[in-house]
């Protein structure tokens, strides 16, 4: 509108300039033109004003409308602004609530994570996973998991932990394949006693965690162990039988089978353990003769007691046929003959003995004699490596504690068959003694 209005100002100022040149009716053409020009500018600005009069009253309306709005929204927003406060007050409140909350939960999820990895050692190493493999998995991953566990993972642990508890309670029965002690497999029957013990027969088993599988024992433990796992093999419920179990899961017995056996601890004694176990063989058989030769001896002159006709089978009648042969000389006489007599059988009677008192007195001194090679041997292996392997001086000390002990064995049981043997050749010898006192008494009586 403007660009017009100054388009119309010059060309009638163009019209004023050129006035004089132009003609009277050129001038009157320029007026009506300008009158002309005026009236379309007029009308035009009237419809200008109208339009302008038009949008002014709607931008009116417009405004009022967002004016109306504004107030809405502003109320709006006091609204808004007095609800974010109190939001935020209680957002402030809900969020010190729950870092109390994740402090409590932390904590229990951390205690989660520790139970779940002890449970997962507990459960790989228990006899139950030969029985049921593969059992840790829910135990592995909340031992490993970094957020919260679910509810289904922390009653997942719950029954594996109380699935422990029940089967280490039960004696069961499964198929299983077993590797042998000399590489083989095997299949076999194998019966699990709670969390103790695995065996199959007469043999013990254990289970490698690392692979997972069932192994026989390479040494088994004693014959009356194995025996009473024999019995628990084959018993049937309601069956009770007396068994061997392990309540260390395995320690003790593998403490057990790598205890020496009896040979092998006599092998420790080395060649003085040997002579001593020789010379108390031969000295328990010599023992053993005499105790039969004088219980003989001892029961034929019992019979002797009971009749009159002498009998030269038993030293009493020997002695009492002695008597009969020099019954007719005098008293002296007689006593010297008996006294004889008895000095003949004595030897017989007493045969032996100083060989076993010998030898039980010989052998506390050959175990002496293995206790000081022993440590000699000890200080030995002292001397060349040290003392920071205690098993380099095992040998040594094992011989001579071995040597001492079966040298006490030795001669504890000789001492005592010694003064068995002894007291029985003493009371056969009283016996004839007394036999013999009461027919020289008998024959002074008669002298009278």
């Amino acid at each position: 509108m403007r660009k017009q209005i100054i388009t119309t100002v010059a060309l009638m100022l163009g019209a004023l300039v050129s006035v004089n040149a132009w003609s009277a009716g050129e001038l009157d053409q320029l007026l009506n033109q300008v009158k002309k020009a005026r009236g379309e500018m007029s009308e035009e600005n009237k419809q200008r004003e109208a339009r302008f009069q038009r949008e002014r009253n709607s931008q009116r309306a417009l405004l009022r409308e967002v004016q109306g709005e504004l107030s809405a929204e502003e109320q709006r927003s006091d609204r808004l602004t007095s609800a974010f406060t109190e939001n935020e007050q209680l957002l402030t409140e809900m969020s010190d609530n729950l870092q109390v909350q994740v402090g409590n939960f932390g904590e229990l999820f951390g205690v989660v994570r520790q139970v779940a990895g002890d449970t997962v050692g507990q459960v790989r190493s228990s006899l139950v996973s030969a029985q049921y493999p593969d059992r840790s998995d829910v135990a592995t991953r909340l031992a490993q998991i970094k957020g919260l566990p679910s509810i289904e993972d922390l009653d997942a642990l719950r029954i594996l932990l109380f699935e422990e508890m029940v089967e280490s309670g039960k004696v069961s029965r499964f198929p299983a394949t077993i590797v042998t002690a000399d590489g083989r497999d095997e299949q076999a029957d194998v019966v699990r006693v709670g969390v103790h013990n695995l065996i199959t027969g007469d043999r013990f088993l254990s289970y490698d965690t690392e692979t997972g599988s069932i192994k026989e024992l390479a040494r088994q433990p004693q014959d009356r162990f194995r025996g009473a796992i024999d019995d628990l093999f084959g018993a049937s419920p309601p069956a009770i039988v007396n068994t061997a179990v392990d309540p260390s899961r395995g320690s003790l017995l593998g403490l057990l089978i790598q205890a020496p056996s009896l040979g092998e601890r006599i092998a420790q004694g080395g060649p003085v353990g040997y002579v001593i176990i020789t010379l108390g063989i031969i000295g328990l058989l010599i023992a053993l003769w005499r105790l039969v030769f004088l219980s003989g001896v001892s029961g034929g002159m019992r019979k002797q007691l009971k009749t009159s006709d002498p009998s030269e089978k038993n030293p009493l009648g020997r002695i009492l046929k002695v008597y009969d042969e020099n019954r007719m000389n005098d008293t002296e006489t007689l006593e010297l003959k008996l006294d004889e007599a008895i000095l003949r059988e004595a030897p017989a009677l007493e045969k032996w003995q100083g060989g076993i008192k010998v030898l039980a007195a010989v052998a506390p001194l050959l175990g002496l004699l293995g206790t000081v090679t022993g440590m000699i041997a000890t200080f030995q292996a002292i001397t060349l490596f040290g003392t920071g392997d205690p098993k380099l001086m095992a040998g040594g000390i094992s011989q001579a504690l071995v040597t001492t002990v079966l040298g006490l064995c030795v001669a504890i049981p000789l001492v005592l068959l010694h003064s068995w043997v002894a007291g029985r050749s003493r009371s056969l010898i009283e016996v004839l003694e007394e036999q013999t006192a009461g027919m020289i008494a008998q024959k002074a009586e008669a002298d009278r």
